[in-house]
């Protein structure tokens, strides 16, 4: 390679980086004195770049298409593994069709299959789940994520029309600082700074009914500050508070102590294993009530000792569904088979 085209090489590299720090666009002008060269020889250098880059030009102004931009990634053995289990996670814990999940894994999959065939045989298969006829296809929801993803990286905020839960539908603007998957409701959230009420909010992506960008621009600078991992630290999921966290203590019975002690389930845990082989569970949970679905899914197995509200929950939850399955408590009157079953037999007491 000559001098020249080496230089030539070096100043398409430059303006490459140049346009990808400016998504709103440069115009022509402001490239040339940013590269130092004439702005007839940034024409040619624009030409040049769109034969293998997605550049548009619109009113004297010249820009990447971020959304059809390619990046490229080089990959150890081992990072297709990691790549390969978060593939698997999202395939079996997302319900609905992503078709830019599906062509992510399908490129993945293809780059691997000459230097790791099996791993990548299982990736493009997880693409066809994800591409699959039974998911869900909603075509709203996937606009909302696109758009949160375009706000997000070009750092440009949104207008949005959220779904209260009481049905209501209020419109807000928002800066997205970030977006945060949840394998228990199979959906995703977005925190970041909501107008009204000047605030740092959280949205279920299903909840948004319609989203634009705000025009003309309006831009956010995400806060030094702002840590997700400092956010969502005792969130046992998604929900945090500003509250001090609450010190959930849980017991759970032999037969399956040893399947919950083979799992953190969250960082500030700590586990007593009992004589009779029982085990007891603490840690301080930002929001208790989130826990609910897996405390349930322990059934008969697990019992609530603190916080006393949520024991108290637990046990009215008991007698529903006690009653709900035709047994009763010990003061109602017999069955028609002549016995008065109580909530002892039901639990075997």
């Amino acid at each position: 390679m000559t001098e020249r085209s080496h230089s030539k090489a070096e100043r398409l590299l430059q303006l490459e980086q140049i346009l990808l720090a400016y998504p709103e666009g440069l115009r022509k002008a402001e490239i040339a004195r940013k590269l130092g060269v004439h702005r007839a020889t940034v024409g040619r250098y624009i030409e040049d770049l769109s034969r293998r880059l997605p550049i548009w030009e619109d009113d004297n102004l010249v820009g990447i298409n971020r959304d059809n931009y390619l990046s490229h990634v080089r990959l150890t053995l081992h990072e297709s593994m990691a790549l390969h289990l978060a593939a698997r996670l999202m395939a079996t814990r997302t319900d609905k069709h992503n078709p830019h999940a599906a062509s992510a894994l399908r490129k993945i999959g293809q780059a691997l299959k000459g230097f790791a065939p099996q791993i990548s045989r299982h990736l493009l298969a997880s693409a066809n789940v994800m591409d699959d006829d039974a998911r869900r296809h909603d075509p709203v929801y996937l606009e909302v994520l696109e758009t949160l993803t375009r706000s997000w990286s070009e750092g440009r905020m949104v207008h949005l029309w959220h779904r209260h839960e009481s049905g209501r539908v209020y419109e807000y603007d928002f800066a997205p600082y970030f977006i945060e998957p949840y394998a228990v409701g199979q959906t995703a959230h977005v925190i970041g700074w909501r107008e009204p009420p000047g605030a740092i909010r959280t949205f279920k992506l299903e909840r948004i009914q319609r989203i634009e960008m705000i025009k003309p621009s309006r831009t956010y600078i995400i806060p030094e500050d702002f840590d997700p991992r400092i956010v969502l630290r005792d969130a046992w999921g998604i929900w945090y508070t500003e509250a001090e966290p609450v010190q959930v203590v849980l017991k759970f019975h032999p037969r399956v102590a040893q399947r919950v002690g083979e799992t953190r389930w969250h960082w500030s845990e700590q586990i007593e294993v009992q004589s009779d082989g029982s085990l007891i569970w603490r840690a301080r949970v930002a929001e208790p009530q989130e826990m609910l679905p897996w405390i349930r899914g322990w059934g008969a197995d697990v019992e609530v000792l603190e916080p006393q509200e949520l024991r108290e929950q637990m046990m009215g939850e008991a007698r529903r569904m006690a009653q709900m399955y035709g047994w009763y408590v010990a003061s109602t009157p017999p069955s028609e088979s002549g016995r008065s079953s109580t909530l002892k037999d039901f639990f075997g007491g």
